[in-house]
């Protein structure tokens, strides 16, 4: 084994040798000649000069040889350092077998370094993995597929909730929310008020659907307007009368009108803590005379009757106002009573004799046949397709079950509040005071 092979070995050097001819000699000459010209034909500050540049022109200034001049052409062409052995005759080289890898980049030295020529563009570092074009088109891709799909989701889950039939064909029983204060009127849902404009448009809905062979009505709500519960309570009499069956399910509490509502079903299931009951009528009014006189402001009322003004916050009510609005209480009262005692089939006296506007339990109630049974909103649905005569499972059908639009719309928020009042504002800020039953 040579010294060359030797030092390649320690070295860690394995590289392959190509045949090297006479002019390949002449060129690599003629490189380190051209080289060291350019470098000392340069006009350089000597604070700007390199360590390696200023070995390199001193080696230029030496007077070395052709020893030297050999020894640096075989370091451009086998990396060998100079200041090592010199490698044997490059003739001898062709005659020993290639056992090395593939060919590499020369090694060079220190010297040799700053000599050389600066990397081509080729040779620049790739770009890293995913972020070429591709794979950003990828990922593009792969976004578009996901809001595609949550587009698609959502847009199917507010065609239920806002009453799109996407339903099977088959039996089925309606299930109709009312919740919240009930109110004559157009509101949106899940802001807290059960208006009857959209609850008899979803039991209308149901009774032009010919598969639907009964209703559950899902209450909670302790009541409101008594208008808006005979509204309601009419157009479940319609579909009744057309062969459908009733059955309310009442859940923490459906007193008040919406006991009134609740009356008129075939059969009322609660459980046994609902709180039920409250028949009767109120009628409140606001005297804000104190407070308007301790401020300074007066006011002048023009009116065309006595009873114009009536519940105006200026004043308070007089002997004879007070007496008129017992009478419309008693009136109002009466009403409530009578349907109470249709729908239950008990006589007014009956009625009356637990109408005094206290609270019951579902189990009190029960006991006073205000409740036919207990259970939850599945077991009034399994007792509606009884009563409908469905066989096995019915379909469950939800009209106006609350879910992604209500809470888009009811947010527990200051805004949602003042959107909620531009609706409300007529029933809640009644001139004449707030009739609730």
């Amino acid at each position: 084994m040579s010294e060359s092979e030797a030092s390649d070995k320690e070295e860690g050097i394995h590289e392959e040798h190509a045949p090297i001819s006479s002019s390949d000699y002449t060129d690599a000459t003629d490189v380190v000649q051209v080289a060291s010209e350019d470098t000392a034909g340069t006009d350089m500050d000597a604070e700007s000069i390199t360590p390696a540049a200023a070995s390199r022109d001193n080696a230029d200034d030496m007077d070395t040889g052709s020893t030297d001049v050999v020894a640096r052409e075989e370091g451009i062409n086998d990396g060998y350092d100079h200041n090592g052995p010199v490698a044997e005759d490059p003739t001898s080289i062709q005659d020993e077998p290639v056992t090395s890898p593939p060919p590499t980049t020369p090694a060079t030295s220190p010297s040799q370094k700053s000599e050389s020529i600066p990397p081509s563009p080729s040779s620049a570092q790739p770009p890293l993995p995913g972020k070429s074009g591709k794979g950003r088109g990828k990922q593009y891709i792969a976004i578009f597929l996901i809001l595609l799909v949550i587009i698609v989701s959502s847009i199917a889950v507010m065609y239920q909730s806002f009453g799109g039939d996407i339903y099977p064909v088959g039996d089925k029983v309606a299930v109709i929310y009312i919740q919240g204060t009930m109110i004559t009127g157009s509101v949106p849902g899940g802001l807290g008020y059960a208006t009857s404009e959209s609850i008899t448009e979803n039991i209308r809905k149901a009774a032009r659907d010919d598969d639907v062979r009964a209703i559950v009505l899902r209450v909670n709500s302790g009541g409101g307007s008594p208008a808006a519960a005979e509204e309601i309570g009419r157009e479940l009499q319609k579909v009744q009368d057309e062969g459908i069956p009733v059955v309310v399910s009442m859940g923490d509490v459906a007193a008040s009108a919406a006991y009134h509502v609740s009356s008129t079903a075939d059969v009322i299931m609660a459980n046994p803590s609902t709180m039920t009951g409250s028949i009767g009528v109120i009628w409140t009014f606001r005297n804000m005379s104190a407070y308007y006189e301790e401020e300074g402001i007066d006011f002048h009322i023009a009116k065309s009757g006595e009873f114009k003004d009536m519940g105006g916050t200026w004043r308070g009510l007089t002997d004879e106002e007070r007496e008129y609005a017992d009478m419309v209480i008693l009136d109002t009262y009466g009403m409530f009573v009578d349907h109470v005692a249709q729908g239950r089939n008990m006589t007014r006296s009956e009625v009356k004799d637990i109408a005094d506007g206290r609270i019951y339990t579902g189990n009190a109630a029960k006991e006073l046949g205000l409740v036919d049974e207990f259970g939850n909103l599945y077991d009034a649905i399994d007792r509606a397709a009884e009563l409908g005569d469905i066989e096995g499972d019915p379909t469950v059908y939800y009209l106006n079950r609350p879910s992604i639009s209500s809470l888009i719309f009811g947010a527990d928020s200051s805004s949602s509040e003042s959107f909620v009042e531009q609706f409300v504002h007529y029933f809640e800020n009644n001139p004449f005071g707030k009739i609730t039953a």
